[in-house]
């Protein structure tokens, strides 16, 4: 591996936002200096968020032990702003994204710098292969990578190495963002999102490779779920209105399906027809959340296949309940900033 001056490894900058990441903030700083890319060619830059619990100090650990490692400070505390300090600081020819509650393959980093030199792709990464500490975070692991919990978002769920409209987390090209700018500071949520289709309506691709391995730990509470996806909804609502062609059908399917239940809710109080379609609905939706969810613990805690029902009703009601929130806050607002509304 060779950048354009002919040095073997270029210098990869890692950026993890972070805050109050406790329960595995330490897996993932752990994960990052085990990597096999040469250490002194990596900079790894924590950017906290004024954490309140043990994550800074595990951090600070880490950092005066390996002075690759570096603490940042993020007052404003939302995930795009700490994503652009660590951008201003970094020195780093490709820059790699990384989560708090993620860990890496050893062979993470090689596997991005490997590609990006490889092929003509400006932001390469791998699946979200999700993962949970407990059977209900298991349960919400298999929810969040089943294609009936999560639409047509091949991340979660692909094999293949193939050219796609997002990945998870993300290594860029350092001129990318040079190019096409920063990622949004209004997006508390979907900033992701919203930088990936701005690179794509540059020109730029972006490559979703299963050799780029990691591990992502995601919620571990139903609530936590719910309220996680209804955030996605609700942002997504001010990243189609910044880029109206960056929405897809499968961002509308759940706003409509709460709205058609909630519309039949509403009408079976009086009418007898309305309540007959809302339970052939209900009972058609819950017959194929339990079929998929029994495909996807097949072999498995018998626990299991509730509490997976359970989660995808929190992703789609989640989902679909914030983008019918996020109408009504674009309706509300006439179209100007949401930073007030976070």
């Amino acid at each position: 591996m060779s950048n354009a001056r002919g040095e073997e490894h270029p210098l990869i900058s890692v950026i993890i936002p972070m805050r109050n990441e406790e329960l595995y903030i330490e897996r993932c700083v752990a994960s990052l200096v085990a990597q096999d890319y040469p250490a002194s060619r990596l900079e790894i830059l924590f950017v906290d968020g004024s954490s309140t619990d043990a994550t800074r100090a595990i951090v600070r650990d880490y950092c005066s032990r390996f002075s690759h490692l570096r603490l940042l400070e993020n007052p404003r505390r939302v995930v795009p702003t700490a994503l652009n300090i660590g951008l201003r600081e970094a020195k780093g020819e490709i820059i790699v994204r990384v989560d708090g509650h993620c860990v890496l393959a050893p062979d993470y980093v090689s596997r991005c710098v490997e590609r990006l030199q490889r092929t003509d792709a400006a932001n390469v990464g791998g699946p979200m292969r999700a993962a949970g500490d407990g059977w209900l975070a298991a349960a919400i692991a298999l929810a969040t990578s089943s294609r009936f919990g999560i639409g047509n978002a091949r991340f979660h769920y692909s094999n293949e190495e193939e050219y796609v409209d997002t990945v998870y987390l993300g290594a860029y090209r350092r001129e990318v963002f040079d190019r096409i700018g920063l990622f949004d500071e209004e997006l508390v949520r979907n900033q992701d999102d919203e930088f990936n289709y701005r690179l794509r309506a540059a020109g730029g691709k972006i490559l979703l490779s299963p050799a780029i391995r990691s591990q992502y730990f995601g919620r571990h509470r139903l609530r936590d779920l719910f309220r996680q996806y209804f955030q996605y909804g609700l942002w997504k609502v001010r990243v189609a209105q910044k880029h109206p062609r960056s929405l897809l059908p499968r961002h509308l399917v759940p706003g409509l399906f709460v709205l058609g239940v909630g519309g039949f809710v509403l009408a079976g109080t009086f009418s007898r027809w309305a309540r007959l379609v809302l339970a052939a609905v209900g009972g058609a939706y819950l017959t194929a959340a339990t079929v998929f969810a029994a495909r996807a613990v097949a072999g498995r805690d018998r626990r299991l296949l509730p509490a997976t029902v359970a989660a995808f009703l929190c992703l789609h009601f989640g989902y679909g309940s914030g983008f019918l929130a996020g109408l009504a806050r674009l309706l509300r607002t006439r179209g100007r900033l949401w930073i007030s509304g976070r």
